[in-house]
């Protein structure tokens, strides 16, 4: 769909509508000033600062007050499930006492290393936040380390537990993983226990970390009710913000984003990219949302209604979107694609997806479609699917780049796109009537 752009100038009333005693405006502005020191000093995209607070809560020595309650729930969700004719398993890390365990921070170029004397176990904990493994990374962590100890006369039983933010896979596949949806998890959980009270000022960090989390993993309750708002005002606003962007500060991968889905694109208006069709979902400074036009025909296009539990991207079970991330030099960055099962409130619609989605993938063949563990399981929200989904941008201010490493993304994963094509038809049986 295409807007002449003689409507697109707004007019006094417009632009006064909009930003003059706006309360959804108000809204969106109170949440972009919360206060949160972690963000005010930078950190939340700094990959050292995560390992050393995870370091001081995986610690049972430490000023928290968790013991090694952290660190036996941390393990024994990252082991869950994970090679269990292997010493420890998750069931073993449940009966131990860890409670004499020396944790270190950046030991021998290893993110965390856990180890317990009583025990005679240690773990190689590898943090990826935003950066990447390197060939051969893991593997080396673990030699140096049984290296290390057999000189001192010791043979602990070392384990690896590879942390990613991206649902990314280890290696090494004695690595077992966990990631940072977990990690929210497990903190909201000990936040709420009555049997080990956090003292205010713990009480207060932690939630300023959880927010930092949730924000990271698209797990925030919050963010997502401001993003719906946001979606809601640019819609009934449309014109005078189309407006304010075009003439005002734009961030470059919006504009990239532009470029590739079009200057005028509305939510759900087809887009043609590379010969290939989708349809448009929401753009933002760092994000842009869309459906490829298979997969919305195979919904039953605006016809029918979607179990969906809560706010979510767009009124579709699956959603992809890019989204980019800068490195901590401030210059480089990273464009992800990500594929995502959304909110369904219906567990068996959920899981039967999921599963579908996989069997996809291999009778496909595809090795870029992988769900974490756990992903079907009941209580699960939101379950990504896509990997190897990333490009290096060299200078994330360069718009003209970003835009053409998206369109190197879309046609990567175009044979992944048309694969799940073909399993949605089936479940338009969950879906009711919109008339």
């Amino acid at each position: 769909m295409t807007t002449d752009t003689s409507t697109r100038t707004p007019d006094h009333a417009d632009l006064e509508t909009l930003f003059v005693n706006n309360e959804e405006l108000g809204q969106i502005e109170r949440y972009l000033g919360r206060f949160n020191p972690i963000r005010v000093m930078k950190m939340e995209r700094m990959e050292i600062r995560h390992s050393a607070i995870l370091a001081w809560l995986l610690d049972p020595l430490e000023t928290h007050g968790l013991a090694d309650g952290f660190l036996k729930a941390f393990l024994c969700e990252a082991l869950r499930g994970h090679d269990i004719d292997t010493y420890p398993t998750a069931l073993d890390i449940s009966l131990m006492d860890l409670r004499d365990a020396e944790i270190r921070c950046e030991w021998q170029n290893i993110d965390i290393f856990v180890f317990s004397a009583a025990e005679n176990i240690g773990f190689i904990i590898e943090n990826k936040f935003d950066s990447r493994q390197h060939e051969g990374q893991l593997a080396k962590y673990s030699k140096k380390v049984a290296d290390l100890y057999e000189f001192q006369g010791i043979e602990p039983k070392i384990r690896g537990v590879f942390l990613t933010l991206y649902e990314e896979e280890p290696e090494d596949e004695s690595y077992a993983v966990i990631d940072y949806d977990d990690i929210c998890a497990l903190l909201s959980g000990f936040m709420d226990r009555q049997d080990m009270p956090l003292t205010p000022e713990v009480k207060i960090f932690l939630k300023h970390y959880l927010e930092v989390l949730k924000e990271a993993t698209g797990m925030s309750e919050e963010q997502d009710k401001m993003e719906k708002l946001a979606r809601q005002l640019y819609r009934t606003h449309k014109k005078a913000l189309d407006f304010v962007m075009e003439h005002g500060a734009s961030s470059d991968f919006a504009i990239a984003a532009r470029t590739v889905f079009g200057d005028n694109t509305d939510y759900l208006d087809e887009v043609r990219i590379d010969k290939n069709a989708y349809l448009f979902g929401y753009l933002g400074s760092e994000q842009v949302s869309f459906l490829p036009q298979k997969w919305y025909k195979a919904f039953g296009e605006d016809q029918t209604e979607w179990p969906i539990s809560g706010d979510w991207w767009m009124a579709y079970p699956l959603i992809i979107w890019i989204e980019i991330r800068e490195n901590d030099d401030g210059v480089k960055g990273q464009l992800r694609l990500f594929g995502e099962v959304g909110p369904l409130s219906n567990h068996e619609f959920r899981s039967g997806l999921i599963e579908a989605i996989e069997q996809a993938a291999k009778d496909s063949g595809s090795s870029r479609i992988k769900f974490q563990k756990g992903a079907a399981d009941e209580g699960r929200r939101y379950s990504k699917f896509f990997k190897s989904n990333m490009i290096e941008v060299k200078d994330i201010q360069d718009a003209e780049e970003i835009a053409e490493a998206m369109k190197k993304l879309l046609q990567r994963f175009k044979p992944e796109f048309d694969a799940i094509a073909t399993i949605l038809p089936q479940f338009i049986e969950y879906a009711e009537s919109a008339e």
